[in-house]
């Protein structure tokens, strides 16, 4: 949601790091590997209990997460390119689950159902962005939903910071996971039939 409505606002400050990271001589590919690199240990520091340290590098993985797109737009996107962005994405996403499961293993039930949603949450992202004629701003059809990525990485911080109320924000992230889900389902049933 926040992706999708308030991304107008923010844009300015993505083209500037794009066109700045561009002059460095960096490509889009490189910064999603650069994103990729530095968000997957996130899940290190909240296990190593450096709840801060994985905050900046799960935000700080996001922001360069946004100005590769930026960089692709300004340049040439690759088909690759969104391969590697979305998968990425969800590496970063299992970092975070990952750590915090062996950290606080006695929610860990917990953290397998939001898994779940979000596995579900995103098959039906992905096949409808697929299937779809329809082509948005990234290379493919994207479905904006209650729960995007902004959504996520707030949910995510709560979890990092907050481990005494870790069980309800798990369950409260895969609720709204869930109803993304359901969300995204009507609306392909709508687009494809």
């Amino acid at each position: 949601m926040l992706d999708t409505h308030a991304r107008k606002y923010v844009q300015p400050i993505f083209t500037y790091s794009a066109k700045w990271l561009l002059k460095l001589g960096l490509s889009a590919n490189q910064v999603t590997v650069i994103a990729f690199i530095i968000g997957s240990y996130t899940g290190f520091f909240i296990y190593w209990d450096m709840p801060f340290i994985a905050l900046f590098a799960l935000w700080f993985s996001g922001f360069l997460d946004v100005v590769d797109g930026s960089m692709a737009r300004l340049t040439k996107p690759s088909p690759f390119g969104t391969v590697m962005d979305v998968t990425f994405d969800r590496i970063v996403e299992i970092s975070v689950i990952l750590g915090l499961a062996f950290r606080y293993p006695d929610v860990m039930w917990a953290l397998l159902l939001l898994s779940v949603s979000i596995i579900v949450s995103m098959t039906i992202f992905l096949t409808v962005g697929a299937v779809t004629e329809k082509q948005g701003m990234k290379s493919f059809y994207y479905q904006a939903g209650i729960a995007e990525r902004t959504e996520g990485f707030v949910l995510f911080s709560i979890m990092i910071l907050f481990p005494s109320i870790l069980l309800w924000s798990t369950l409260l992230f895969f609720a709204i996971e869930l109803f993304t889900g359901m969300q995204r389902f009507l609306e392909a049933k709508k687009i494809l039939s």
